[in-house]
């Protein structure tokens, strides 16, 4: 995190215990959009409402307008369909967007807060909460579902959150495959590639890049855990006015080695 502003955490995957942070202040009270790290929360209410299924897909147009926002596609060019586990390793707006449109305001709200947004977490003293607001239209909605307004999160609450999923990796409902088998993706062949370690660590994740109302830049992202099979530890990289979601995810890879690199020096002791 040498010269980049922002928030770095590291939770204890099991115990919910913080291992290590750079600046614990702004983890704990720095509120902003999450982007596309809400995007497998989006798909859990998604899959659990039964909206959608492992094997619903749209052709990506990667062009998108939402309520005065160009929210095109940067992921590669698709050629097939693209199915949930696709949506999450290539960050797709269109497919979001698109699948958000059959919730309610409701169901995206409450599953949101059911994951622990807009609560706090306990994790420090004084930490502000987030919100999550009730979407009013269905352009409000599609903005909430990927994480372009309606909803603020802090790093801690987006690291809790994490963890939830995290816990249930092991032992979820086969319903919900789609949103791990998409982090995992993310990170093997998707958009959060940059934070897989050159070590013996499969890494889930997911990257993201959120607007800022005060300005014209974006923060940088990323969200994860590992081992990606049987979670050990959770991290959350915040940066602020990051060069897109690729640096954050470069900061996670770094913090991943190391704990790759510790873990091996452990086994070996």
């Amino acid at each position: 995190m040498r010269n980049k502003a922002g928030a770095a955490v590291v939770l204890d995957a099991a115990t919910g215990n913080l291992l290590a942070s750079y600046h614990p202040d702004a983890a704990a009270r720095r509120v902003a959009l999450p982007g596309s790290t809400i995007k497998p929360f989006t798909l859990v209410a998604l899959l659990e409402t039964g909206k959608v299924n492992a094997k619903t897909t749209i052709m990506c147009k990667r062009q998108l307008h939402v309520a005065g926002h160009q929210l095109n596609c940067t992921h590669p060019d698709a050629s097939q369909p693209i199915d949930p586990v696709t949506a999450i390793a290539y960050s797709c707006n269109v497919w979001f967007t698109t699948m958000a449109a059959r919730l309610t305001s409701a169901q995206l709200r409450n599953s949101f807060v059911r994951d622990g947004f807009g609560s706090r977490t306990d994790l420090a003293a004084d930490e502000a909460s987030g919100t999550v607001a009730l979407a009013q239209t269905t352009e409000e909605l599609q903005l909430q579902a990927i994480g372009e307004g309606y909803i603020h999160v802090t790093p801690l609450q987006l690291l809790r959150a994490y963890q939830k999923l995290a816990q249930m990796q092991p032992k979820h409902d086969a319903k919900l495959d789609p949103v791990f088998a998409g982090l995992e993706a993310s990170v093997s062949y998707g958009m959060g590639r940059e934070a897989q370690p050159n070590a013996p660590l499969t890494v889930a994740g997911k990257t993201g890049t959120s607007r800022v109302e005060e300005g014209s830049w974006r923060h940088g992202w990323f969200a994860g855990y590992a081992p990606a099979a049987r979670p050990e530890i959770v991290v959350v990289v915040f940066l602020e006015k990051g060069n897109g979601p690729g640096d954050a995810a470069g900061v996670a890879r770094q913090i991943f080695a190391s704990y790759s690199a510790s873990r091996r020096q452990g086994i070996a002791n």
